[in-house]
């Protein structure tokens, strides 16, 4: 395979998941008053291991446009393998949660699971985290309380640091994203 055939084949494999996840989040927003479709979101954790981290494998990126079709459509891992193929679907899977356990299971896991994912997931995880941040504090949902919200940005740290020494420039921006955070919830 050629240089120009291997570009063609992962530029493919990055439309192909954003098309999926696209139509897999159709009827699904956002928890924020805004109301955004869903798909922004995988957009935004794809964008942001681009722009803020310089990833280029097609693998991370079509896992970041898909990564939450699993939790929260009927998409399944299997789905994931035949459409993109085991390494995409290895990626989703160590970032995906359980949506049948409790939120205080789910948290509880992923914090336990944060150290041991492959490096890889874990560029996932942090941009996941970077995103999240990010959003509550511009748009949080509606009924969430200011404690809430400080709650939920101190487990994303915990989450992040564990995931720590894998990308410097992820961790950065995860840093600031959560002091801007914790600004606006006390302003």
């Amino acid at each position: 395979m050629g240089v120009a055939s291997a570009c063609g084949e992962a530029l493919a494999l990055v439309v192909r998941a954003a098309a999926f996840a696209a139509r897999a989040h159709r009827d699904q927003r956002r928890k924020g008053r805004r109301g955004e479709p869903a798909i922004n979101h995988g957009i935004e954790v794809a964008r942001i291991l681009v722009d803020e981290a310089g990833e280029r494998d097609p693998a991370l990126l079509a896992a970041a446009l898909l990564h939450d079709t699993v939790e929260d459509t009927d998409t399944t891992l299997a789905d994931i393998e035949r459409r993109f193929g085991a390494e995409v679907a290895a990626l989703v899977a160590q970032v995906s949660d359980d949506p049948s356990l409790p939120r205080h299971e789910r948290r509880r896991r992923q914090l336990e699971a944060a150290a041991g994912l492959e490096v890889r997931a874990k560029r996932l995880r942090l941009a996941d985290k970077i995103a999240n941040v990010r959003a509550l504090a511009l748009d949080p949902p509606p009924g969430w309380s200011a404690r809430r919200r400080r709650e939920y940005v101190a487990w994303c740290r915990a989450v992040v640091d564990r995931l720590r020494g894998v990308q410097p420039a992820l961790e950065r921006a995860f840093d600031e994203a959560y002091e801007r955070a914790l600004e606006r919830f006390r302003g």
